[in-house]
Formats: C-alpha cells, structure tokens, sequence
C-alpha cells in the first residue's frame, strides 16, 4: 500500500540525492561500478548515465505497477523489471558506441545487481506516486553520475594528464600511474569521501553558529 505523499515535495525528493543522500558520498552504494570503470570520465559518464536510465526507467514502471504486483513476489518482478531496461541500455551502447561498450564490459550487466536500484524499488518507488518516484530516481541518478565523473576526472587528469582524450600539461606532465590502477580508485574515493563528510560538517556548524545567533538577537 502506498504511503501518504501530500506533504512531500517532488522538487526536495530530486535534491536530497544530490547532497543529503547522495547515494556514494552518503549513502556508499554502488562501490563496484564505482571503482571498476572510473579510471577515464567518459567511462564514468557513460556508466552513470546508463545507470541513470536505468533507475528512472524501473522506478517509474515500478511504481506505475504497485498496485498489481504481489508482495510475494514483489523482488522477482523488480528485477525483471530492472533487467528489462538494463538489456536496452546493453543493446544501445553496443550499436552506438561499441568501443566503450567493450570498455564497461560485464559491468553493464551487473547494474541488475546494483543495490542502488533495487532498494529504491523497495524502499520508494514501490510505495509513493509515480510523480515522486521518478523525482526520487532522477535525484539519485543525478548524485550517483556526478559522483562517477568526478571520481573519473580525478583519476584520469592524474593518471594520465588528459580529460575526454585531450591532453591538459603537455609533454613534461608525469602521469601518476597508480591513479588509473585500482589502488587509485580507492584512494580518491576515500579522498572524495572525506571532502564531501568535511564540506557537510562545516555546513552544519554554519547552520548551528547562525541559529544560535538568531537566538541571541532573540
């Protein structure tokens, strides 16, 4: 049964995925992907966006078929559900953009296995509007692409001194190897996370400091 959605906002639902929930720096979901094809930015784009179709995809039609779809089985269908778009997506790269098709390899098949998606099934999609839904999917998508890219940038600037194949510091630039080995993925990984959780502390301190503040002007 879905539950009451009048005082949720659509617009605060996309948001939180991007910040407040961000489904890697928060959440930490989707280290596989995450870490395996992050080493240039057009893979983690491309990974991102194919995880984003994928998400907003199953989550409108989950949410579109909650009513039929029986408790019992309710798993099974989701990831059906979810294995139907990530077969479009499989097919579309091959014909499309074979090369980085062959890059993403077997990782394009293992979004199935994604938690990400499957527990936004569960956990939202399966129980509000299709309205909020898909606002929720699109925020979650959105933070997880975002969170690909930087992690690709970094480790591709570094490790090899270009971004999308374009060279950055010439011909005297050092590449650092480790950066695009898997050594590299965890340690700007752990590195990002650590920006963001820093960003967030000092943001709540901000808010604290000038809530306090107002209570003394009070």
């Amino acid at each position: 049964m879905a539950i009451s959605s009048k005082k949720m906002n659509p617009y605060d639902e996309m948001m939180k995925g991007l910040w407040r929930d961000n489904p890697v720096f928060v959440q930490v979901l989707g280290m596989c992907p995450m870490l395996a094809v992050t080493n240039s930015a057009i893979n983690a784009i491309a990974m991102g966006l194919a995880t984003f179709f994928v998400l907003v995809g199953s989550s409108f039609l989950v949410s579109s078929l909650k009513r039929w779809i029986p408790k019992q089985v309710r798993i099974s269908v989701y990831i059906v559900i979810i294995a139907t778009f990530v077969t479009v997506v499989d097919y579309v790269l091959l014909a499309t953009v074979p090369a980085i098709h062959k890059e993403l390899g077997a990782f394009i098949p293992l979004i199935v296995a994604n938690c990400l998606i499957l527990g936004r099934q569960e956990a939202f999609a399966s129980r509000y509007p299709v309205k909020l839904a898909v606002m929720d999917a699109i925020g979650m998508a959105t933070g997880f692409l975002l969170a690909m890219f930087a992690l690709g940038s970094v480790r591709e600037i570094l490790g090899e001194g270009k971004l999308f194949g374009v060279s950055l510091f010439g011909d005297n630039f050092e590449p650092w190897v480790i950066m695009i080995l898997p050594p590299g993925g965890f340690i700007t990984l752990g590195l990002l996370l650590l920006l963001f959780n820093w960003v967030g502390e000092r943001k709540q301190a901000f808010i604290a400091q000038v809530a306090e503040a107002e209570r003394g002007k009070a």
